[in-house]
């Protein structure tokens, strides 16, 4: 069964030639073109245009991505050509019948026989695309839920729901905007396209060479060097990208190689690249699709969203540098030399311009721009930024070029967006979602703590092989109004599943991010994802300290503030030494336990518990400097 088994993962990447290949790239810098125009210039009625979206980006689908890992890599065989035909037509239909699906009324106005065959086609293309882009994992969790919306009346008790034919499961997921033309594939056309493009534009002028040359300045020198390269430049880089993945091709090519050649194991290495490159996707100012997601789900605006995921993230990337620096000094790895290391003011004077870009994105935020407009100023930015400089100022030929390219990048994300679409609307007409809730009570009783454990295991349970957009999406459907009626703000309920949902691109089974990582380290992927969860596992504690504790999302009064940040920064601190056992020498399980508990109590919201967390620490730090050198090398740690 090779051929079946074939059909059963993701599709490959191809080069289209021939006449296809001369078509496709004018094509997709055209669709590049139009949204540019018809999110920021002109605007036009936003159903419409998802509708025109959705069939232009999965007929690029089947253009760009084959069926299988066995196909053709520059070849457009005769069926896929035909689903993109599929694609457009339906999508025409669909357009051209806008305005009486718009005003039709859902359930009660029967489908035509042309809706119904139109509504299937996109339907089966869009869960073929997923299974192209995406994989598996996303496509089979889209199968169940959809079997459930057509046979759960026969499943017995609670999860039972009332019958469904087939007609009235197409008109709630086709025909109304609660399907696939939803919050997700609308946020994909109006957000995460143009912010896409930001990304794109600052990587091809320059603005990623320049992130990463920066962070080899800053921290080359030091112990441990390349890894602490891969933290910096992976932060920057990920928070315009927003993908942990393209993250992790991106700087663990060149981070990856230099950490091996200077001690480390491929795995440690490959470790190291995917917990600095996971962080990318809650780090503002852009952060990843899910922000956006989690802005039209909540209605609190992207601006607020960013703000209070400012210190979080902090935490995240403090948690990952600390850890990453204690563990090469007490394994003794040295940092770059000083001739491979660029020096600041050559890098600041060589691509200084690109940090305009990010000023203008973060001031057009704080000034209260929609993230559209926001992203096109960015972009604008860039554009003038790098026409400054003649090594970088930008060609007609490389603005063709990243409008295609553009295009082309955002196709997984929409095709994981409609499926996710498909199983909020699907979530609405059996009301699974309310009864998930009931469930977790059940399980976690009347318990706060324990409610937020499961919330947690369960967001990452379902990213095992999805992307990070497609896991907020569920859980936001699932597991917020769980966490909603504990009486957690809707920031920080909505703020922790986003935080979450990103962790689960680094932990295995299915770790997305550390299959990336695994061919450049030249290592196991499941150890690759259980090395990134050991370093930045106190940043899986941090979502547990802004729900008690508010002040870490900036929500409250300055000087409560300032000592809840204060108090959170020494809590990783702690517990990250508590987890190496490591600080200028190896200490024992005494020294650790301390460090653990004050950790804990310091990341308490109460400020006695602070107070005797930080006197803990204090006892834990005067153990480890009043323990002799000598007996120190033969702690156990």
């Amino acid at each position: 069964m090779p051929a079946l088994s074939a059909f059963l993962g993701t599709g490959s990447r191809r080069t289209p030639e021939g006449w296809v290949g001369r078509i496709a790239k004018p094509y997709s810098a055209l669709v590049a073109l139009g949204i540019v125009y018809t999110t920021t210039i002109e605007i036009v009625d936003v159903f419409a245009m998802t509708i025109v979206f959705l069939g232009l980006m999965l007929a690029l689908v089947f253009l760009y991505v084959g069926a299988t890992t066995e196909s053709s890599k520059d070849r457009v065989p005769w069926f896929d050509l035909l689903f993109a035909g599929a694609a457009l037509a339906s999508s025409a239909y669909f357009w051209l019948h806008n305005e009486r699906i718009i005003t039709r009324i859902t359930l009660l106005d029967p489908l035509t026989t042309a809706d119904v065959v139109s509504g299937s086609v996109l339907l089966l293309l869009t869960l073929e695309a997923t299974r192209r882009t995406v994989g598996p994992g996303l496509t089979v969790i889209v199968l169940v839920f959809l079997a459930y919306n057509l046979w759960g009346d026969r499943l017995p008790g609670v999860l039972g729901h009332g019958p469904i034919d087939y007609r009235h499961f197409l008109d709630i997921l086709v025909f109304t905007t609660d399907g696939i033309y939803g919050v997700p594939v609308r946020v994909a056309l109006t957000y995460v396209f143009l912010f896409g493009m930001f990304g794109t534009f600052l990587s091809r002028a320059g603005g990623g060479d320049f992130f990463f040359d920066a962070a080899a300045a800053l921290t080359g020198r030091r112990p441990g060097g390349p890894a602490k390269i891969a933290v910096v430049s992976s932060g920057l880089y990920g928070t315009i990208s927003g993908s942990p993945t393209a993250d992790v091709v991106a700087t663990g090519s060149i981070t990856i190689p230099m950490m091996k050649k200077l001690g480390y194991s491929g795995t440690l290495a490959g470790g190291v690249e995917v917990a600095a490159s996971t962080g990318g996707s809650i780090l503002p100012p852009v952060m990843g699709s899910a922000a956006f997601i989690m802005a039209e789900f909540t209605g609190i605006r992207y601006v607020d969203i960013a703000l209070a995921a400012i210190v979080p993230a902090a935490l995240y990337y403090f948690c990952v540098y600390y850890q990453v620096h204690l563990n090469s000094v007490k394994l003794g790895l040295r940092g770059l030399d000083e001739s491979g290391i660029p020096k600041l003011r050559d890098t600041l004077r060589g691509g200084g311009v690109f940090l305009l870009p990010l000023v203008a994105l973060v001031t057009a935020l704080l000034l209260g721009y929609s993230p559209n407009y926001v992203a096109a100023f960015g972009t604008l930015a860039i554009l003038a930024a790098a026409a400054l400089s003649s090594r970088t100022r930008p060609s007609v030929a490389m603005i063709y070029s990243v409008l295609a390219e553009t295009t082309t990048r955002v196709v997984p994300v929409v095709a994981a967006c409609a499926a996710a679409g498909l199983v909020v609307g699907g979530l609405s007409m059996t009301g699974l979602g309310a009864k998930f809730t009931d469930l977790i009570f059940l399980v976690a009783g009347s318990n706060p703590l324990a409610t937020l454990v499961l919330a947690a295991l369960v967001t990452l349970l379902l990213g095992m092989g999805m992307p990070t957009p497609s896991v907020y999406i569920l859980a936001a459907v699932l597991i917020a109004p769980a966490i909603l009626k504990l009486g957690v703000p809707m920031m920080a309920a909505h703020l922790f599943l986003v935080y979450y949902a990103s962790l689960s691109a680094m932990t295995p089974p299915v770790a997305v991010a550390a299959f990336a990582a695994a061919p450049i380290a030249d290592a196991n992927p499941i150890g690759i994802g259980l090395a990134a969860v050991r370093i930045a596992i106190v940043g899986f504690f941090v979502p547990f300290a802004f729900i008690y504790s508010r002040e870490l999302l900036l929500i409250g009064e300055s000087w409560r503030v300032a000592i809840a940040i204060v108090a959170a920064f020494a809590s990783v601190a702690c517990l990250c030494l508590a987890v190496e056992g490591f600080w200028r020498q190896r200490f024992g399980w005494t020294s650790r336990a301390l460090f653990l508990a004050a950790g804990v109590g310091l990341m308490s919201p109460s400020l006695v518990a602070r107070g005797v967390g930080a006197l803990l620490g204090a006892v834990a730090l005067l153990l480890v400097l009043r323990q002799a050198p000598g007996r120190a090398a033969a702690v156990e740690s």
